[in-house]
């Protein structure tokens, strides 16, 4: 670096920066890492949302027999093959 300023004679500017591997690897973590805390920070911050309970059902709900629902399906599978 010190050869660069020599020879342009320039003192007074910074010297150029080196953008190595290492270098990079270590700003985009730390940016990862920042930008996690900070959507961490917000979800937390945000109140929970409310929802109104669900309205009730306008028909009766029927009781189901596991046994018959099993063989009318199979017995529909037969007849309509597939």
């Amino acid at each position: 670096m010190k050869e660069l300023k020599e020879e342009s004679g320039e003192e007074g500017r910074e010297e150029a920066v080196v953008c190595s591997r290492r270098r990079i690897l270590k700003g985009s973590a730390a940016l990862l890492v920042g930008g996690i805390a900070g959507r961490m920070s917000n979800a937390y911050a945000a109140p929970a949302p409310t929802f109104a309970p669900a309205p009730p059902l306008p028909w009766k709900w029927p009781r189901l027999d596991p046994t018959e629902a099993g063989r009318r399906a199979y017995r529909s599978y037969l007849e309509k093959k597939g």
